[in-house]
């Protein structure tokens, strides 16, 4: 049975992912949250989503194994160097993962399926962000008409929404929204390239929008307050 008040949430364990969550949260959506450990070299967002997920009492906190190294092509997945400290370009970077979104929200569309949820809550943005195609608003419109002619909810006559509450916000404004709603983002993790111990480099592409974003409001980050090894 279908509810229109649940969702799939897909939590990374990043800053807007979690804000996505506290949003949907805010709507009086029940939401399970889905984490994908894809062979990305930043894998300690994943403890930070299970730590995000607790602290929001979600109950149905599922991790899903995609094995996106063995395509390759991105810096995130191989032994390619993650850029740092580059100059704003129109160009897609190497930190684009081929098909990563398109995969996740097909995997998130069955998981919605399955648990009866109409809704499908993704952190996208396309005002600061490094230029990855899929996160623009028209491949998640594609996307959501595509899970409709492709499930058996949609062929009887359930839709499915992509929702994108965070989809032409820029970084501050996520930010502004997330501490509206309390999130804590000495929880989460968004350094493409962290050393061993969870530290962030403070020079990729995701530390520095989100080094702009709390400068932009004038806020500290709270993870620089701490020790960021997740422990």
């Amino acid at each position: 049975m279908q509810h229109l008040n649940k969702a799939v949430v897909l939590l990374s364990g990043g800053l807007d992912s979690a804000t996505a969550l506290a949003w949907a949260l805010d709507q009086g959506w029940t939401c399970t949250t889905l984490s994908f450990n894809y062979g990305q070299r930043h894998d300690v967002e994943l403890q930070a989503a299970v730590k995000i997920a607790d602290v929001y009492g979600i109950t149905d906190h599922r991790v899903i194994d995609v094995s996106l190294g063995v395509i390759g092509g991105s810096a995130l997945t191989s032994s390619l160097d993650v850029p740092k400290d580059l100059p704003a370009s129109s160009a897609i970077p190497v930190t684009y993962v081929p098909a990563r979104n398109l995969v996740f929200l097909s995997l998130a569309a069955g998981l919605a399926e399955t648990v009866g949820a109409m809704k499908i809550v993704i952190g996208a943005n396309v005002v600061d962000y490094s230029g990855y195609p899929d996160c623009r608003p028209e491949f998640l419109s594609a996307f959501e008409t595509v899970a409709n002619l492709g499930t058996k909810a949609g062929a009887e006559g359930q839709r499915f929404e992509v929702v994108a509450p965070l989809i032409h916000l820029d970084k501050s404004e996520i930010i502004r929204l997330g501490l509206s709603l309390g999130v804590d983002y000495g929880l989460t993790r968004s350094c493409y390239d962290p050393d061993a111990h969870g530290n962030p480099c403070g020079h990729c592409d995701s530390c520095l929008f989100r080094k702009s974003g709390f400068d932009k409001l004038g806020e500290k980050d709270p993870l620089n307050d701490q020790d960021s090894c997740i422990k």
